[in-house]
């Protein structure tokens, strides 16, 4: 199996990476929330008037990023660090022969398409952006009849196609990779308490059929929502006292609770080991001492911790998490301009089985449009995770 394209520094001729906020639909900030996310759309959010069109650089292909930078509260500010994102990976770049349209669609699924096709007139060659479902759908039904490649960055897998590839920390994957590492240490019986809401949807989906590929059992899986929440914490506590795992698919602010509750109804969740996502990189977690030992997949800390100085640095402030997201797609598309010749948007390319490698870790497109990563399975740990199992370095293994 070919390595991984790089995407780091050390490919741009610089040195290596560096070792080592409130939540946002589609998208999640550093303080508090991990690379996933609850899904949900953030379009009609209130802002100021439309921003005008940018340019960054000054190469000869020319390339769109479409953000939300004049909607309101979170998403506005999520876009404005990924647009920094975005110029720090040209300035990172030796000689990179692009030039970035940036087009502000205001989060509105309307003006996304609008200004998709305005930059593809342009002469843009590939979009990269939106960053919810609805604008990533919008954008993709103006790029699709002129067979132009959108890299979007929501986590809603129903709004990806050929053609439209999601950069984005998809939740499947990680109960995909957090799942493998459990059976690979032995686990075969799970219970489940998942959220009412289209995360739990996507995640309670993924478990079920992982467990069954992997010929494991489920003997319990109930969804909450949050106003009974310890009924269903009852319901699964008696049926879980005999099971390996434990699967608790929430962020911050209810798992701690959940564990708690089940501790509390008689569930030794030293001996049941409690599993989650990316939503468990979250400092609320690392600070419970009920959640001490869970396993959750996300990527490799450090890849981020050498991005965030470097932008500290750059702009005087902390990214929102899924800044690297803008970053690693931009420097995809300079590495594409520089390595492949005149096949270098298509979706042969841009499918490559190999991959490529960027700030958080390999990843690669599948022909559909959802994506892989090479995730690490993280140990929860007073202070913050704890490697358990390391990132792959190339697709040619399990991952588990």
């Amino acid at each position: 199996m070919r390595k991984p394209l790089l995407l780091s520094r050390r490919h741009f001729g610089l040195s290596a990476l560096s070792v080592a906020a409130a939540g946002l639909a589609g998208c999640a900030g550093n303080n508090g929330g991990g690379a996933n996310t609850a899904l949900g759309d953030a379009t009609g959010i209130p802002g100021g008037p439309v921003q005008p069109g940018a340019e960054i650089g000054g190469g000869q292909y020319r390339v769109a990023l479409i953000l939300p930078l004049s909607a309101g509260g979170n998403a506005g500010l999520a876009a404005q660090s990924m647009k920094n994102a975005a110029e720090m990976a040209l300035a990172e770049f030796s000689n990179p022969d692009i030039q970035l349209l940036v087009k502000d669609d205001g989060g509105n699924p309307q003006l996304a398409r609008m200004v998709a096709g305005q930059a593809m007139d342009e002469g843009a060659q590939v979009i990269l952006g939106p960053l919810f479902a609805q604008t990533v759908q919008a954008a993709g039904a103006a790029a699709r009849p002129r067979n132009i490649p959108v890299i979007g960055f929501s986590t809603d897998a129903s709004v990806a196609a050929r053609g439209v590839y999601l950069l984005s920390f998809l939740p499947e994957t990680d109960v995909v990779r957090v799942l493998g590492y459990s059976f690979a240490t032995g686990k075969r019986s799970y219970a489940g308490i998942v959220p009412e809401n289209a995360y739990g949807s996507v995640v309670e989906a993924t478990f079920r059929e992982e467990v069954a590929r992997r010929g494991g059992r489920i003997v319990v899986l109930e969804r909450y929502d949050k106003a009974k929440l310890q009924a269903s914490i009852g319901v699964v506590a008696q049926a879980a006292r005999g099971a390996d795992a434990i699967f608790i698919p929430d962020g911050g602010d209810v798992a701690p609770a959940i564990a708690q509750g089940l501790v509390s109804a008689g569930v030794n969740t030293r001996r049941a080991q409690l599993l989650g996502t990316g939503l468990w990189d979250d400092p609320r977690i690392f600070n419970d001492g009920s959640m001490l030992g869970g396993l959750y997949a996300a990527p490799d800390p450090a890849g981020f911790a050498g991005f965030a100085q470097r932008y500290q640095a750059r702009y005087g402030g902390e990214p929102v998490r899924t800044a690297t997201l803008a970053y690693d797609s931009t420097a995809l598309i300079a590495a594409l301009v520089r390595a492949q010749g005149p096949q270098r948007f298509s979706d042969e390319v841009l499918t490559n089985p190999s991959g490529f490698a960027g700030i958080d870790g390999i990843f690669r497109f599948k022909p559909d449009g959802t994506n892989e990563r090479g995730l690490a399975v993280m140990r929860v740990a007073a202070g913050g995770g704890q490697i358990s199992s390391p990132t792959p370095k190339s697709f040619g293994g399990s991952g588990t």
